[in-house]
């Protein structure tokens, strides 16, 4: 009959290393946050939006699935969402970190390849200076593998 204990001193129960092991690296899920959210309106100004029995055709855009996804890969590459103008930035630098300072063109390519173009949109960040010129892209996306293929700036 043997009287060996199965734990022996220094050894640790699996769970327990198991516990300290997930312990130790669960702060390394803060080093990747979540991608920020929409901000929704308080409820009583969103009570006072109606909608339209049919969405106004003038100046109205329709994108596919594809187009949009690419869209969304090139804009998210160029001006990431979680980007920020640096401390003591220039009312025009402010303005190009804003994304609704940007225009998109985006055109169906070769084997579902989508070409995205971001630049500065006409008058947007002028504020008295030169035109802006220097602050566009063109994305090659892979709509259907989600992404970049080619950047040219």
């Amino acid at each position: 009959m043997s009287t060996t204990d199965p734990h022996r001193p220094g050894d640790t129960p699996p769970p327990l290393l198991l516990g300290l092991l997930l312990c130790a690296l669960l702060p390394a899920c803060a080093l990747f946050p979540r991608p920020q959210r929409p901000v929704h309106a308080p409820p009583a100004e969103a009570a006072a939006v109606t909608f339209p029995m049919d969405l106004p055709t003038e100046g109205s855009v329709s994108l596919s699935g594809p187009t949009l996804a690419a869209i969304q890969l090139a804009m998210e590459d160029f001006l990431p969402w979680d980007t920020h103008p640096h401390e003591g930035a220039t009312p025009r630098e402010v303005c190009l970190y804003q994304r609704e300072s940007y225009d998109v063109i985006a055109s169906p390519g070769a084997e579902g390849i989508i070409y995205v173009e971001i630049f500065p949109r006409t008058g947007a960040c002028e504020m008295g200076g030169p035109p802006v010129m220097d602050f566009s892209a063109i994305y090659a996306i892979d709509a259907k593998g989600k992404r970049i293929l080619a950047v040219r700036r």
